[in-house]
């Protein structure tokens, strides 16, 4: 998933620098949503760990 988030931010980052500022803000935006997302499946995944102990 961090992968994800990497992969979109250069995309942003490339199509910013070339002026494409709609790509860059979509992109940017996707890469956002995979970020909270990854956030939130890592905490789930810490408190599911501290629960089995």
């Amino acid at each position: 998933m961090i992968r994800l988030i990497v992969f979109f931010l250069i995309i942003a980052l490339v199509a910013a620098i070339f002026g494409f500022g709609g790509i860059a803000e979509g992109t940017a935006d996707i890469a956002k949503i995979i970020f909270y997302i990854f956030i939130v499946l890592l905490v789930i995944s810490v408190v599911s760990r501290l629960f089995r102990r």
